[in-house]
């Protein structure tokens, strides 16, 4: 069930329902008791999933997640040693991937 918010016209008292969309709009304010409450238009709200499995981040690109993994890098600064430390070992070694799954030696 939605929320929704209401303004009363004659005291501006302003308040939030939580009710069916199927209910009709309240008329009655809580505050002063005239039959001047009017619902606003709200913006909404976001999608918000919930329980095992569901991920804000499951869905990225790859472009999105270097660019916040070097964003994050360049927050931490240069004393961040063990990041440098594990750069450095994934440097040396390219992956099968990276190299074309070719391997080093030639073929005759």
């Amino acid at each position: 069930m939605p929320t929704y918010d209401y303004e009363c016209e004659a005291c501006d008292h302003v308040w939030e329902e939580f009710q069916p969309i199927t209910s009709k709009p309240t008329k009655k304010c809580p505050e002063c008791g005239k039959r001047k409450a009017k619902r606003k238009i709200g913006p909404g709200a976001g999608i918000i999933f919930k329980g095992s499995g569901f991920y804000q981040t499951d869905y990225r690109s790859d472009s999105y997640k270097k660019a916040a993994d070097a964003d994050l890098k360049s927050q931490k600064g240069p004393d961040s040693k063990s990041d440098a430390k594990s750069e450095s070992k994934s440097d040396s070694k390219p992956s099968a991937s990276e190299s074309g799954g070719k391997s080093s030696k030639a073929k005759d």
